[in-house]
């Protein structure tokens, strides 16, 4: 089968599409005739670490298929079922899920959309209710909204009942979001928003901080935050892995901040929250009231063509790669 590797030497990264053998699930595992798999900028970062210098790995993270094997200890799911999740290697023919990582795809999504949920909504589920504990009525603040985790953290934010504040370089895509919910649109890519958010919020500041940009609005966002405000640092795309703290902040609005990563965490502090996701989110996937956004869908052979537009920033939403034997 067909399989996309990435080897790294630690500082460049050479991406290449390999022939290998098609996995065989183990116990507990399913492999998946992939239809579908969305991008990540994480996995293609070296700076997260994902990948060791002078390896080579399959990439892809998450993708929707149709179940074609179960391993040993299978319960919950069977041969022609049509599924989504977190997968290593998904950016293959053919890859491996677990169990407690596969999730049904509900009707009301296709291959593409159920392909850009996984990885990217559980991110956002972690960062929201698991470690943020957001209250209907509270303030979202998302710098660089118009990601796919941004624009998975509106949609999901607005669904349970949160308003949302988010930041972009571009005021065409922020007027697009709007149709999504966003209450107000900041078109900035500097640590100047201050401002604007405490006047959006009446001088309160917002109650949970997103920041998928990194170290260069870090102490704009610690300022911005209310009294008992939480802040998730889910992303550095501009490279600054150090910020001023501002103790004094820190203490007196007693406020908590958290990273939001499963880089260190094992297969079942993954999947943990799985059950409470299917409960709380699936259900406002299925009626409607969050619609994964996808960009673009690019073929198979078009991965590297897919990453540029990536990391170009053209996209709003997520970018996702289609099944070698799949329409667009």
């Amino acid at each position: 089968m067909k399989s996309y590797w990435m080897q790294s030497d630690g500082v460049n990264a050479d991406i290449a599409l390999r022939e290998v053998d098609r996995p065989v699930p183990g116990p507990g595992q399913m492999l998946i005739r992939v239809k579908a798999a969305g991008l990540n900028r994480g996995e293609f970062i070296l700076g997260h670490g994902l990948h060791k210098a002078g390896s080579a790995k399959q990439i892809g993270m998450e993708a929707s298929g149709e179940i074609v094997a179960c391993g040993d200890g299978v319960i919950s799911f069977k041969v022609g079922d049509r599924v989504m999740g977190r997968c290593p290697g998904a950016f293959a023919e053919y890859a491996l899920m677990s169990e407690p990582e596969t999730m049904l795809m509900p009707a009301s999504l296709n291959w593409n959309q159920a392909a850009a949920l996984p990885l990217t909504s559980l991110v956002v589920f972690d960062m929201l209710v698991v470690q943020g504990h957001l209250k209907p009525g509270e303030w979202v603040f998302v710098t660089g909204i118009t990601s796919g985790v941004g624009v998975s953290a509106l949609t999901m934010a607005k669904a349970l009942g949160a308003k949302v504040i988010g930041t972009s370089g571009s005021q065409e895509k922020l007027d697009q979001l709007k149709a999504l919910g966003l209450d107000l649109g900041i078109c900035t890519r500097e640590p100047n928003f201050y401002d604007a958010v405490m006047k959006a919020t009446d001088g309160k500041g917002v109650d949970l901080v997103v920041n998928t940009v990194g170290g260069s609005v870090f102490a704009e966002c610690i300022r911005s935050m209310a009294f008992q405000g939480r802040l998730a640092t889910v992303g550095y795309v501009d490279g600054v892995l150090k910020a001023e703290m501002d103790i004094e902040a820190l203490h007196a609005k007693r406020l908590t901040l958290f990273g939001v990563s499963n880089k260190l965490r094992t297969a079942a502090q993954r999947s943990a929250a799985m059950p409470d996701f299917k409960k709380l989110i699936l259900p406002l996937i299925e009626t409607g009231k969050i619609v994964p956004m996808v960009y673009k869908a690019l073929p198979f052979e078009k991965l590297l063509e897919a990453k540029t537009i990536m990391d170009t920033n053209q996209h709003l939403g997520k970018i996702v790669l289609v099944g070698t034997s799949e329409e667009i």
